[in-house]
């Protein structure tokens, strides 16, 4: 690495810096070993029960006035909630379909929950890599996890894990290995026969810039480390029509949870696909000069062969970047049988709207990955609802923050294993058109929120709370999706002049409505924050949730809201979704 582009990473700023959360799209902080969400994992642990959350005084009358509860239910005037007010606040604001979690499909009719650059905490270009960070994301509930392979300079035995080219800390292959191999162990231990408590199989995304040796080092080590844990071979025996065609697919169930590999298959004349945006776009000269080093670097770098020990691990995913289009007509030209199509966001979307079907019939029966583009080197995410889409079942996260993409990804897989059920539509046989052609209406009735979690320092009378809500569509490629948002609560210091409930400031009631009109399909998604009215530019969010509407049940329910870091709060938020056809 020359010294100039050390210089240049150098002078990039940290995460901490860059992903402060100008925009609501991106707000968000860093993920830690404390954070559960993300990937909707339903074993996580938490430590506060819905049970023992506070309910205002001023959502207690609310309840009673809307008759959900009568007054002695709602004991107005007791600390301790009655009976029928803790089956509420116990009530789950989401049902999950069992269809959804049904294992008897096919592998590519599942959207997977995944993480990309996986090893690293923070920044893309200047973090810190860590095998932590796999069981991070692993507990939260990735299911596809990446790792970048090299050769060991100081130790030819022991290849690494880094992000190349970049000023990232690397961490020994073995260790990431051991890390994930403690994951699975436990889950084991601790699965139970129930929706989002079961082990699921672990995918590793595995990018090889390692020699010929390396790769051999590899092969050795995870057969080692991962032993029966690693899939190395077809789950049904030679002759079955599993090796025959792609007629008698193996099922999501037949791979238990076992780890199973990626590995990549480079194409002969293959083009460089790596980072199909070369224009970086930053408005800082020397992080846009430092991006472009990166880039260049990365070019100039040529495909390594894969030996055949490795290639032979890639039983149901051989991971391609193609050279032409002939993947969307359904055949990859000299690709292998189980081949996945690994693509960056830009280079997808550079295919929609207008190959949307045929995008979506080809993902029906093959695998795609879709991979962050190179320019989101502050771990900024993918906006990945237009991917799922057409059918796109890897969707590879920046885990680094909990932001928007965090949080609409934890929507997703809320109360699953990892692994969801594609709608029908994009299932073999389906017509791989999402929309249904008709229009639907959700009126989102927000009553209001109890113990709203301050920043530290915040004084609570200075904070005016309202509720900003975005209805996130697969149509909305460009990401202009409709909001919709509460007035703000302002409490009446002199209460005396102000006719019924007051309460403070953190316990704010609203009691308005919120609309939207929509194409009516099944992966729309509601992102709920809860905001100041500042009288700066920026409003600073206190806490955050996203629902997808498939999910949700009817009548009242009280929300638990997750922090920034995807931590579960004391805070709820009470709230109805209706949901009407037009």
């Amino acid at each position: 690495m020359t010294e100039s582009l050390v210089s240049r990473f150098a002078k990039l700023n940290p995460l901490s810096k860059l992903s402060a959360g100008v925009y609501d799209e991106d707000v968000g902080e860093e993920i830690d070993e404390t954070t559960i969400a993300g990937g909707g994992h339903g074993a996580r642990q938490t430590t506060i029960t819905k049970s023992q959350l506070r309910v205002s005084h001023a959502l207690k009358s609310f309840l009673v006035k809307n008759n959900v509860l009568s007054e002695e239910e709602a004991s107005l005037e007791s600390e301790q909630p009655s009976t029928a007010l803790r089956a509420l606040l116990d009530k789950s604001h989401i049902e999950v379909p069992s269809i959804v979690t049904d294992r008897s499909y096919p592998l590519p009719e599942y959207f997977i929950s995944s993480s990309h650059n996986t090893y690293l905490l923070g920044h893309q270009l200047v973090g810190k890599s860590s095998a932590n960070a796999y069981e991070t994301a692993l507990n939260a509930g990735s299911r596809c996890v990446e790792i970048d392979a090299w050769d060991n300079e100081d130790d030819k035995d022991e290849p690494k894990v880094t992000h190349g080219y970049t000023l990232v800390s690397h961490i020994p292959f073995r260790a990431v290995c051991e890390t994930i191999r403690n994951v699975v162990d436990r889950e084991a231990t601790q699965s139970s026969n129930t929706d989002g408590y079961r082990a699921a199989p672990i995918m590793l995304s595995l990018e090889n810039h390692c020699s010929v040796y390396g790769q051999q080092r590899l092969v050795e080590i995870m057969k080692e480390v991962f032993g029966h844990r690693l899939l190395d071979r077809a789950i049904r025996v030679k002759g079955h029509q599993e090796q025959a065609g792609d007629s008698d697919p193996v099922t999501l169930a037949e791979l238990g949870s076992k780890i199973v590999l990626i590995v990549e298959y480079h194409l002969p004349e293959e083009a460089d696909t790596s980072d199909d945006d070369s224009n970086p776009n930053s408005d800082d000269d020397e992080v846009r000069r430092a991006q472009e080093a990166y880039q260049t670097k990365k070019k100039e770098s040529t495909p390594t062969i894969i030996v055949p020990e490795l290639a032979e691990l890639g039983i149901y995913a051989q991971s391609v970047k193609p050279r032409d289009d002939s993947w969307l007509e359904g055949v990859l030209k000299d690709g292998p049988r189980n081949h996945l199509i690994n693509v960056s966001e830009s280079g997808l979307a550079s295919y929609m709207p207008a190959a949307n079907q045929m995008i979506a019939r080809h993902n029906s029966r093959h695998l795609m990955r879709v991979f962050p583009k190179g320019t989101r080197i502050s771990s900024k995410n993918l906006k990945q609802v237009p991917f799922w889409g057409v059918g796109a079942q890897i969707c590879a996260m920046n885990w680094q923050t909990f932001n928007a993409s965090m949080q609409i990804n934890e929507a997703l897989f809320s109360g699953t294993d990892g692994y969801v059920l594609k709608p029908a539509a994009l299932r073999a046989g389906g017509s791989m058109s999402l929309n249904t052609g008709r229009k639907k209406r959700l009126v989102l009735h927000v009553a209001g929120a109890s113990d709203i979690p301050l920043p530290e320092g915040q004084e609570e009378d200075d904070v005016k709370p309202y509720v900003t809500c975005t209805l996130v569509h697969t149509d909305e490629l460009d990401g202009n999706h409709p909001k919709s948002k509460t007035s703000p609560y302002k409490h009446h210091r002199l209460g005396f002049l102000h006719r019924g409930e007051n309460p403070p400031p953190t316990d704010p009631i609203w009691d308005e409505t919120l609309e939207w009109e929509y194409e009516d399909n099944e992966l729309v998604f509601v992102r709920i924050l809860l905001k100041n009215d500042a009288s700066f530019a920026e409003n600073p969010v206190f806490a955050v949730a996203a629902v997808r509407l498939l999910y949700v049940v009817p009548g009242w329910s009280f929300i638990r809201m997750l922090d920034l870091k995807g931590r579960e709060t004391k805070c709820s938020l009470l709230v109805k979704f209706d949901v009407s056809d037009i």
